[in-house]
């Protein structure tokens, strides 16, 4: 893997899209449909060369880069509820040295002397479903899912069937506060998920892969009678929004969890310093294989509130808290076959077909093979043994072929170039400026083919999209394949369609009647309005995930604007084209998707169609009320009241860029005692100088 340091900007930008569409995709599955499709290794490996990029090119990072989110947008068929205090993620930790090095970052933030030792409180990490409870004056009143950390479902009746929920807090040894946020994981015991999964088969009904989507399955049933019926269980271990906490350290919130009646994880333990933590983790990862629930690693957070609350939280997670996850688990199978998927983008994905193979408790027979480059790497080929692992629920991938056990008659394996769906050429495209391909496969046939046309009329309909509830993927295949919703603009006026063909009514289709069909119709009715921002990610356009398009929307600010300056009556193309790649994160490769895509008349000639049928907001450049947003600051000297590495997170928490040097650009420059060059050169420039005391006057945390 190339090292982000030594990459060139536009193929680091592509690779930072490729990992922000796989990272999206794989929140969706994990997140909405309770069903992942990759490990757990390979999503954190994934995030983790994420991270690297941004790090080397933080003009990369946008809003709805996954570093910066958690999760998926809630899926529909619940209420939503907006977490007061967002639900955030964990940084991971590999090994010893990654918490050697936390424990490092967190000395160095709070500048602490050498001798004073750090407290952990060590956890184990449960594989379950995420839950915020929330109590007001000891009663249970609502419970949510995580959702995307900022919004989730409304659980709070399935909720209440839960024996480890207590719906009144118990008062007599711990004092209830007036409104209290307990979160716990929500999950199936091992014992009960092999019982369900017995009276699943025995009725005939799918079985459940693991006790993580067991309980996540159960817990999001729409008819609570279902989950009363399945034995869930809660550990508590943390909290969001609260009058008061009731305690100075992690561990004493926990004994007033226990307190209230809560069940709190008995091998949960306060560790004076990071080589207690360590050992801590090893005893943790003896003990799992006998346990009756499943972990995934152990979570180490600082004891002490009050360093906590000064720490604070760096774009999805706290920077008090990480994760150690456990290594993934392996066994030996065969390559039965590879098969060939065709994506929305017209992406030819390979499939290993496996002889079935229990990994860690699951039986698996599929791995994803990524691309051909993946497979002739691994040199991957039908009929090889293989060693494939898992690091938890999900789709094993293939670690390597054991080539001593191949049989002699292999023959290596090519991807298919022209598509399987519809015959179309398949080719990998050539990035204009490196001249090298990419590792995809893409089919041509995108107005041709089904599998993409099909697909991007599912992702037009998306949560994140249009979000049309009641047309969801299963309803866009039978309208698809009824010939009723061939294209976007065929969704906006099927009800017309409906009421003139009086042969094939859609209320006499299975699943549908009178009252389906008036919900659905109201429900597209509904969505006839809709943000620029959304209206161009739900197109579909290449290259173009949330981020991208809230970009295109913010620098053009209209569907007309697009359309007038990607027409062809423009004097200087050349100048459209300059323009869209000056945009602040517009690389070659989207600037060319986004050309190709606004300049194809056909394309067009949908969006007008389109555009005929619905109401597209132009987008609204949304004020930013905090005092420093979108200044320059620099801070200079020893500060005394705070480190630099927290003076730093809470400019930009405020939307201020922090810079290391002075310029005529500088707007402000906050010096510490002994401020020396730096404050001469702002005094030159008529930079405006303050105190540490003045800056937090003026934002307000004086």
């Amino acid at each position: 893997m190339v090292e982000p340091k030594d990459m060139p900007l536009d193929a680091a930008t592509a690779e930072h899209r490729r990992l922000t569409a796989f990272l999206q995709e794989q929140n969706r599955a994990y997140y909405q449909a309770d069903a992942p499709n990759v490990s757990d290794a390979e999503y954190d490996a994934n995030l983790l060369q994420l991270r690297l990029i941004e790090k080397t090119f933080p003009q990369l990072i946008s809003r709805e880069s996954p570093s910066q989110i958690v999760g998926s947008a809630p899926s529909r068929g619940f209420g939503k509820v907006q977490h007061t205090v967002p639900m955030l993620s964990l940084d991971n930790a590999f090994n010893s040295e990654d918490l050697r090095e936390f424990e490092g970052r967190v000395r160095r933030f709070l500048g602490l002397a050498p001798q004073e030792d750090v407290a952990f409180f060590a956890e184990p990490k449960i594989d379950g479903l995420s839950a915020s409870l929330r109590y007001e004056n000891g009663v249970f009143v609502q419970g949510a899912t995580r959702g995307d950390g900022k919004e989730g479902e409304d659980i709070t009746q399935n909720l209440r069937t839960l024996q480890d929920l207590p719906l009144t807090l118990d008062g007599s040894r711990s004092s209830i506060p007036d409104l209290f946020e307990v979160r716990g994981e929500v999950y199936m015991s091992i014992a009960d998920f092999q019982q369900l999964n017995q009276k699943q088969a025995e009725a005939g009904n799918k079985v459940f892969a693991n006790p993580r989507n067991a309980a996540a399955g159960s817990l999001r049933q729409l008819d609570v009678k279902i989950t009363a019926s399945r034995k869930l269980r809660l550990f508590a271990y943390a909290w969001g929004d609260v009058s008061e906490v009731g305690g100075k350290t992690q561990a004493e919130v926990l004994d007033q969890f226990s307190n209230w009646g809560f069940s709190v994880n008995p091998l949960s333990r306060v560790c004076s310093n990071m080589s207690e933590a360590i050992d801590a983790y090893r005893k943790i990862e003896e003990l799992r294989s006998s346990l009756d629930y499943d972990i995934d690693g152990v979570v180490f957070k600082v004891n002490r509130l009050d360093w906590q609350s000064r720490l604070g939280f760096v774009s999805r997670s706290p920077r008090w808290a990480i994760a150690h996850k456990f290594p993934a688990e392996q066994a030996t199978t065969q390559v039965e076959d590879i098969e060939v998927q065709v994506g929305r983008t017209g992406a030819l994905t390979p499939v290993a077909r496996l002889a079935p193979v229990n990994v860690g408790g699951v039986v698996v027979s599929n791995a994803t093979l990524h691309n051909e480059e993946e497979i002739q790497r691994k040199d991957i080929r039908i009929g090889d043994t293989v060693v494939v692992q898992r690091a938890g629920d999900v789709i094993p991938q293939v670690v390597e072929v054991l080539l001593d056990k191949r049989p002699v008659d292999t023959e290596a394996y090519n991807l298919p170039t022209v598509c399987p769906v519809c015959g179309s050429h398949a080719v990998r495209e050539t990035n204009p400026l490196t001249g090298k391909e990419d590792v995809v496969r893409r089919c041509t046939g995108g107005l041709v083919c089904s599998a993409q046309a099909v697909e991007r009329l599912k992702h037009f309909v998306s949560r994140t999209a249009f979000d049309i509830d009641g047309l969801g993927a299963k309803q866009i295949e039978l309208f698809y394949n009824k010939g009723l919703v061939k294209s976007p603009v065929d969704i906006f006026t099927l009800e017309k369609r409906d009421q003139e063909n009086p042969l094939q009514k859609i209320k006499n289709f299975e699943g549908f009647g009178d009252k389906a069909v008036r919900n659905l119709f109201g429900a597209i009715d509904q969505r006839r309005e809709i943000d620029l921002d959304k209206f161009i990610y739900a197109l579909g356009i290449r290259h173009i995930g949330q981020g991208n398009a809230r970009l295109l929307a913010k620098n053009y600010l209209s569907l007309d604007a697009l359309l007038d300056v990607f027409s062809g009556d423009q004097p200087d193309p050349g100048k459209v084209y300059v323009d869209l790649l000056n945009i602040d994160g517009i690389g070659a490769a989207v600037a060319d998707a986004v050309k190709q895509f606004f300049s194809e008349e056909k394309n067009r000639e949908l969006l007008l169609n389109l555009a005929a049928q619905i109401s597209i907001h132009t987008f609204d450049v949304p004020d930013e009320d905090s005092p420093v947003s979108g200044k320059t600051v620099v801070f200079t000297g020893s500060l005394e009241l705070m480190s630099r590495a927290e003076a730093k997170a809470q400019a930009e928490n405020l939307g201020a860029k922090v810079s290391g040097s002075i310029s005529a650009k500088t707007d402000y420059l906050v010096a510490g005692a002994k401020a020396g060059s730096k404050l001469k050169k702002a005094e030159a420039l008529g930079v405006t100088t303050m105190s540490e005391q003045e800056w937090l006057d003026m934002i307000g945390k004086s």
